[in-house]
């Protein structure tokens, strides 16, 4: 393949939960060639998660070796995202000590506790714009302190996925804005790591890589590097950007007024800012953008398409074999029903919440029960009640003085348009899809592309590559009627909140018993 005059060619690449995926991408933004590579996640324990960190490296260059095809003089520069939060510990010789700790790990509960109360609940969301959550990564550095010392004392280095996949590639330790602000260590409004915070946890700043901007190019890619992924060396790496700030770059948020939603298994909701916007209740996550002096707002569900998947596979559990995973079946069944899903109302909080209710023992219900609900009604009501939990971040999102006027979707849940339209209906904007629907892997090859000269800056970028396409509009009538609706959702999980903790306790009870 020749070179492409719009400017050779840059590669995205994600480092994910399931695996490694890289896109090449031609510098008007065309899609050329895909690669991917998986490995598996490990759970030891209840609660826990883990990754083999060299397992990330191997498939990366698996997945850029696969993408790059006969390309490899033409490209011009690498773009890297990944998960999110987790904490990959390493040795004075840069090799890590123990399996990764990812994002989705429960373990660090109590280390939390510690973290609020040596920093100050308050000044832990002034400066690093969230409270203390189990997955991002300060807490997992605490919890090796006090259950695994020795290899807390012959720690080193603590690199996120995707910065020790750059440590392989170019031998630099470094790291993103974006990304960083997922660790509780960054002062989020001056986009450095924060002393304070590093002081009041007895963290050594020493242990952390570089913050760089997500578009700079930040470090350039070894010989040996090259060798293994058949790549020219020497060429740039650019900082990249975490996940969700990656997949909003790829849907084109960059300006106010326009939200990303990201539907996959879980459900992202997604603001740029022109200055830093933090909620002093900590329902809502203030990161740094992946645009330069921008930051961003992001309200998370757990269990968005998950909720979805789990109804497939206990009430459809014949779907679960076709090719398409019976979703489009479930959405015809889904159409056919009125809005309101005849008065049946769904809580998709399967395994906790993060946005905006914080609370790791809520638990999904079906409310409204009654003998005339059919498997069909039950679609309805998960489709609509994952609506309606991603509306209760739009709320806050608006008490915080962001203001809607479009939303853009991606992920799985785009697909559907009988989803498109309850999302419109249920946020009452317009909501869009776009046309290279690719997530973060593309968003990381854009922040490649504006590294390596292609463009001035990531706005001048995102107008020439990203192309939205109208997706749903809001009825008037069906607006309406879903803000009556929305209200006794509302409702709901206020008036559960006393049970789940009942039912909580209950599990605690049986697991001493079972000891």
């Amino acid at each position: 393949m020749r070179r492409d005059a719009g400017g050779g060619f840059t590669i995205g690449l994600d480092v994910g939960t399931t695996g490694a995926r890289a896109l090449l991408v031609d510098g008007r933004g065309r899609i050329r060639r895909r690669g991917s590579a998986g490995y598996p996640l490990d759970v030891p324990r209840p609660g826990f998660a883990e990754q083999d960190a060299d397992r990330w490296t191997r498939a990366s260059v698996l997945a850029v070796r696969e993408a790059i095809g006969s390309s490899a003089a033409s490209v011009r520069a690498i773009g890297l995202t990944g998960q999110m939060h987790g904490a990959v510990f390493l040795d004075a010789a840069c090799r890590p000590i123990r399996p990764a700790i990812l994002w989705c790990d429960q373990r660090s509960e109590r280390e939390c506790e510690e973290v609020e109360r040596l920093v100050g609940s308050d000044r832990l969301r002034r400066v690093a714009g969230n409270p203390a959550l189990a997955g991002f990564t300060a807490p997992k550095i605490l919890w090796l302190r006090r259950h695994e010392p020795r290899a807390f004392a012959r720690t080193h280095h603590v690199l996120l996925p995707k910065d020790f996949v750059r440590l392989s590639l170019t031998g630099k330790m470094q790291s993103d804005v974006s990304d960083a602000s997922g660790t509780l260590l960054l002062d989020v409004p001056a986009r450095r790591w924060s002393r304070e915070i590093l002081e009041a946890l007895q963290i050594p700043a020493s242990w952390l890589p570089e913050v760089r901007e997500s578009p700079e190019p930040a470090a350039k890619l070894t010989e040996s590097a090259a060798k293994r992924t058949g790549l020219r060396p020497g060429i740039p790496v650019v900082a990249g950007a975490g996940d969700c700030a990656a997949g909003a770059i790829a849907t084109g948020i960059v300006e106010p007024g326009l939200l990303s939603l990201s539907i996959g298994t879980s459900g992202v909701l997604f603001a740029d800012c022109a200055r830093p916007t933090i909620d002093p209740r900590g329902r809502l996550h203030a990161f740094c953008h992946a645009v330069p002096n921008r930051w961003h707002l992001m309200g998370v569900m757990l269990m968005a398409g998950g909720s979805l998947r789990h109804l497939r596979d206990t009430v459809f559990p014949e779907l679960r074999r076709r090719r398409d995973g019976g979703y489009p079946a479930i959405d015809r069944l889904a159409a056919g029903v009125d809005p309101g899903a005849s008065s049946l109302l769904y809580l998709p909080y399967l395994c906790g919440e993060r946005s905006p209710h914080k609370d790791p023992k809520a638990r999904g219900a079906f409310v409204g029960l009654a003998l005339h609900h059919g498997r069909a009604h039950l679609a309805r009501a998960v489709l609509e009640g994952v609506a309606f939990a991603m509306r209760d971040s739009l709320e806050v999102f608006s008490q915080l003085g962001i203001a809607a006027t479009r939303v853009r979707m991606t992920g799985g849940g785009a697909r559907s348009a009988v989803w498109r339209q309850i999302f419109a209906d249920v946020f009452d904007l317009p909501v869009d899809t776009v046309a290279a629907d690719e997530g973060a892997a593309y968003g990381a090859a854009l922040l490649a592309a504006v590294g390596a000269g292609t463009f001035p800056d990531v706005p001048s970028a995102v107008r020439s590559w990203v192309q939205a396409r109208p997706g749903a509009r809001p009825r008037p009538a069906i607006a309406a009627w879903y803000r009556e609706t929305y209200g006794a959702f509302r409702d709901l999980y206020p008036s559960l909140r006393p049970s789940f903790e009942r039912l909580a306790s209950f599990s605690s009870t049986e697991a001493a018993r079972d000891t």
